[in-house]
């Protein structure tokens, strides 16, 4: 049965409900109709002074085409949990629509492991991804309308981007004001996809309103014509931009087909972003449940080490417990397997992929000192003697392991695994971030770089050279950093999957992103707006009319 007979096929509990559960009155949501709503602010400063919950970070080795499952192990972990006695949240990122119709087709876990209404997740949602688009691409016009109409501000370049959320390469370099109007100045410029956005970026580290408003305001746009900088606040549009994204900024709570609550709110890539769901989701999650379940994007050398050095600064909070997920297959195609083979049992392939899992294993464990466990998405035609070779190689490193069949079992399939996080949350560990805010630049990536992905060394081109002095010169040196580079591989190159041989990380150019406040470094060919893969998802996609007798209106459903 496939991911959308199995989604229709469950009933649904009413949203009033699922947030009766932890503790919020039907008067105190926002419903976006019957299983769809927003939480507003005041439900956070209602119980800002709970106890937090137990937070539980769900990462990955690193992806292969071939689909690894975080997402579908998150809820079903939170599943299990809620299935154990135990109370609990799943906490996500919202899809972008760019992969829903580009590759992956959705982002809402799949089999009996998903959140629900899937198709109004992974499509338009409660608009957060619209308003964050809007909010960017008002600021692009307020941009060239300031320089229309005489240009007070003396701004000589413009850094920032329109946005658009769908994956379109057309867009990546464009020429604008074409149209032969006087006053009109062509640029060449471009589009970045609107998770790439450093509004997507803010939206997801402000803390509150308030915040949110701080953050916009300090946006570089730009450099006059003495190369200092121009902000959003020199424009006086943090207000408008503010205005835009106030309803958005609330979090979004539905459920997954076991009634689980689940937040879900903010959706920044890994690969060119930081990757994380929202501060304000997390903070509010923990202080309605005693078990959080979130995932960072990507493998853990990207989404969870930004989690760890960038979310959980402003978090003042580090997970209890990381569950690392990895599916045999893809370790055996990271040891070189041939993706038409992969189904065939080959310990020798195994073997060599096991390098990828042992060494994000070595950096949560020992590097950030966080208790770990692999989850392994089991399928059928995993063989024994691959498992058994698994269970030997983590257990001789000290490193527990669970097989999990949420997929095709729901909570029942995640039960191993949620009983052994609950006991793993409860021994202490020993964290420590990659790097400190006070290093320099240069040594805060070297540390990344060499310590985190491997790199024997790193290669810095002039650009990135300048780009740091720059900053550094600007004052922005103690910010924390976030690394563009390929999510395939520890190294910056997407085909170097087994990583064997020595390599170095090739530094472009850095960005700095003052509202936000993280610094980008751009690494290898890394893309701010991917493209559409040959057969795109959309292609595949067909729509049809519900009719039902007890609903107000007719359902749209793809």
């Amino acid at each position: 049965m496939e991911d959308v007979e199995i989604a229709r096929k469950t009933k649904l509990k009413k949203i009033n409900e699922i947030a009766k559960n932890l503790g919020i009155n039907e008067d105190e949501i926002e419903c976006y109709g019957r299983y769809k709503a927003k939480i507003p602010q005041e439900v956070y400063e209602k119980n800002k002074n709970r106890k937090d919950g137990k937070l539980i970070l769900v990462t990955a080795i690193n992806p292969t085409p071939l689909g690894e499952g975080k997402t579908t192990i998150s809820i079903g972990l939170a599943d299990a949990i809620s299935r154990i006695g135990k109370k609990a949240v799943v906490t996500l990122r919202e899809p972008s629509l760019g992969p829903v119709f580009g590759i992956k087709g959705g982002a809402t876990g799949g089999g009996y492991a998903q959140v629900a209404p899937m198709e109004d997740i992974n499509l338009h949602f409660n608009g957060d991804i619209h308003a964050i688009t809007s909010a960017n691409n008002l600021l692009s016009a307020m941009i060239d309308n300031h320089i229309y109409h005489g240009n007070e501000l003396d701004i000589k370049t413009v850094s920032w981007k329109r946005c658009v959320d769908l994956n379109d390469r057309q867009l990546r370099v464009v020429d604008t004001g074409l149209s032969k109007e006087k006053k009109i100045v062509p640029r060449t410029d471009g589009f970045d996809i609107s998770v790439a956005s450093e509004i997507m970026a803010i939206f997801c580290l402000a803390e509150d309103l308030s915040d949110l408003k701080r953050r916009i305001s300090n946006i570089i746009i730009g450099y006059n014509s003495k190369n200092e900088p121009i902000t959003v606040k020199m424009l006086k549009a943090e207000e408008a931009l503010t205005i835009l994204l106030k309803d958005a900024f609330n979090p979004n709570l539905v459920q997954t087909l076991e009634h689980t609550p689940a937040i879900i709110h903010g959706g920044p890539f890994a690969n060119i972003a930081h990757g994380c769901n929202s501060i304000a989701a997390t903070k509010l999650s923990l202080k309605l449940s005693d078990y959080v379940v979130t995932e960072a994007g990507f493998g853990a050398d990207l989404g969870a080490e930004k989690f760890l050095d960038i979310k959980c600064r402003k978090l003042e909070k580090v997970p209890d417990v990381i569950v690392c997920v990895a599916t045999i297959k893809a370790l055996k195609y990271h040891g070189g397997m041939p993706k038409e083979d992969i189904e065939k049992e080959d310990i020798e392939s195994l073997k060599r992929g096991m390098h990828n899992l042992l060494k994000h294993i070595d950096n949560l464990k020992n590097k950030f000192g966080i208790q770990t466990i692999v989850a392994i998405n089991r399928y059928n035609h995993d063989t024994e003697k691959e498992i058994n070779y698994m269970q030997e190689v983590l257990s001789k490193e000290n490193i527990e392991m669970s097989l999990v069949e949420s997929w095709g079992k729901g909570s029942d399939g995640a039960i191993d695994l949620a009983n052994k996080v609950v006991d793993l949350s409860n021994k202490q560990s020993n964290f420590k971030y990659a790097y400190e805010l006070d290093n320099s630049i240069k040594a805060k990536i070297e540390k990344v770089c060499q310590n985190i992905y491997g790199a024997q060394s790193i290669e810095f081109s002039e650009k990135a050279i300048k780009d740091m002095e720059m900053i550094d010169k600007l004052g922005y040196n103690n910010l924390p950093i976030c690394i563009a580079k390929t999510q395939y591989s520890f190294s910056d190159d997407p085909k170097n999957l087994e990583c064997k041989e020595p390599f170095s990380i090739n530094i472009k150019e850095l960005v700095l992103r003052a509202g936000a406040e993280f610094i980008v470094v751009m690494a290898g060919n890394i893309m701010t707006m991917p493209g559409l893969p040959k057969v795109p998802a959309a292609e595949n996609m067909k729509i049809c009319l519900l009719y039902t007798s007890d609903a107000a209106d007719d359902l749209t459903r793809v």
